[in-house]
This record gives C-alpha cells, structure tokens and sequence, in this order.
C-alpha cells in the first residue's frame, strides 16, 4: 500500500514521471553525470515539497518519479 498524503483539508497522492532529453538526443549521459544531477536534484526538491521515488538513466535521457503535493508549482521547480 503506498503511503496516501494529506494536509489540513484534504488527502492526495500525486506521482509525476519526468523524463529529460538531451537536444539532439546526443549521448551524452553517463554514471557520474547523472548522478551529479540527481544530487542537485535531491538538494532542491526539498524547498519545493518533492520527493524523488526514482531515478533512471539511459545514454541520452533521463528517467524521474517523483511525488508532490498539490500546492508545488512545478514550473518554478
């Protein structure tokens, strides 16, 4: 059972997939840079009251599952 959210007046559970291309879909991505990326993810997300579920990467993408709540605005984020 996934842990459901809730604040003051209601309850949620909002899961977002994220997936971040390289231009040109270069390949570009290797361990050591993704992993400098999910570290500045991991240092901001908090501010924004994100959690990071999960982080996967292939040579010229990025895969992210993430929760939030209904107040975030992502495109700030």
């Amino acid at each position: 059972m996934k842990k459901i959210d809730h604040n003051a007046h209601s309850v949620y559970l909002m899961y977002y997939h994220l997936i971040m291309v390289v231009k040109y879909r270069r390949k570009v991505i290797d361990n050591p840079i993704s992993e400098r990326a999910k570290e500045i993810w991991e240092h901001i997300a908090p501010r924004y009251g994100i959690v990071l579920e999960e982080w996967n990467h292939d040579i010229d993408h990025v895969h992210v599952m993430f929760r939030a709540q209904p107040r975030t605005e992502l495109s700030k984020f």
